[in-house]
């Protein structure tokens, strides 16, 4: 396996399309499945996946809370409630992103928990710190940004 390094990965960040199978388990039941995806690759983060939003299989609600990247510009953020439980602020989109952008307008980005996230079938890890939501998989290396400075995943 081929391991991608994130200190190559471009500043500022490059969007491609990835036909990865991407799927979201919450609870034993699949709230997200695509193979066509985007994924943003930035130097020392893993990837952030966006899935268009014909691959969310159940109900939003869009919260108060915004963020602002430099990159893609004001984020959006929704709840989701399922099986009597009801999580914030876990699930984003950028409904009017930068120029660069423009391809993910509207896709949904998830952090890595509560549900279970997966990239081709393999569990992911989530990007260490609640701030960023990258998807870290057995083929990422390199030096990864997260909450207390930087980790190395090969470790």
């Amino acid at each position: 396996m081929t391991k991608l390094n994130v200190q190559s990965f471009p500043r500022p960040p490059l969007l491609e399309r990835t036909a990865r199978h991407l799927l979201v388990k919450w609870k034993g039941e699949v709230i997200a499945d695509t193979k066509e995806a985007y994924w943003v690759l930035e130097t020392h983060h893993p990837p952030t996946y966006y899935l268009p939003p014909a691959s969310i299989r159940v109900p939003l609600a869009q919260t108060p809370r915004s963020s602002y990247c430099e990159w893609k510009g004001r984020a959006t953020y929704y709840s989701i409630t399922h099986g009597g439980e009801t999580v914030a602020n876990r699930i984003w989109s950028y409904n009017s992103p930068t120029s660069s952008f423009t391809p993910i307008k509207g896709y949904l980005s998830f952090y890595a928990g509560p549900w279970d996230c997966y990239v081709d079938g393999e569990k992911v890890e989530p990007q260490p710190g609640d701030f960023y939501g990258g998807w870290v998989t057995s083929d990422i290396g390199g030096i990864v940004k997260g909450r207390d400075g930087n980790f190395d995943p090969v470790v």
